[in-house]
C-alpha cells in the first residue's frame, strides 16, 4: 500500500510509482491524459480507477466520455480515436472560471449591469391606502 503524503494524497512520484506497480492502462484521450484500472480496495468489489493528467492536475481536463469510465457509471471504455462525438459537440474546455473567457449572464456588473426588465422582477409592497 502506498503512503500518503503530509498533505493526504499521493505525490507525483508515489502517484507514478503506484500506476507502474499496481495500475493497468486502459486508454488514452484527445487531450493525451492516460487512465488506468487496478484491483478493488479491501471489502470492495468495485475496481479502482484513475487518470494520470498531461498537464495540470484539474478534474475539468477529463472530456465527459471519459468522466462516466472514471466514475464506474459505464464499463465501457470510450474509444481512443473518439469516434463517438457527434459534429455539433464543442471541442472540450477546462474549467474557465476565474478566467477572461468565463461565462457572464446578461446583466452581469462585468458586462456594464444593465439587463432588460422582467415579468418576475419584484416589486416593493405597498399597503393599502
Amino acid at each position: 500500500m502506498a503512503k500518503l503524503s503530509i498533505f493526504g494524497v499521493l505525490s507525483n512520484i508515489q502517484m507514478l510509482l503506484h500506476t507502474s506497480l499496481h495500475g493497468k492502462f486502459v486508454g488514452k484521450d484527445q487531450l493525451g491524459n492516460k487512465y488506468y484500472k487496478g484491483k478493488a480496495r479491501k471489502g470492495s468489489k468495485r475496481e479502482r480507477r484513475w487518470v494520470i493528467y498531461t498537464g495540470d492536475t484539474e478534474a475539468s481536463m477529463v472530456p465527459p466520455e471519459w468522466h462516466g469510465w472514471l466514475h464506474s457509471q459505464t464499463d465501457k471504455v470510450p474509444p481512443m480515436e473518439n469516434r463517438n462525438r457527434k459534429s455539433w459537440q464543442l471541442p472540450h474546455l477546462p474549467n474557465q472560471t476565474g478566467t477572461a473567457g468565463a461565462y457572464l449572464p446578461p446583466g452581469h456588473t462585468l458586462k456594464g449591469g444593465n439587463r432588460a426588465a422582467s415579468s418576475a422582477d419584484i416589486t416593493a409592497w405597498q399597503p393599502p391606502e
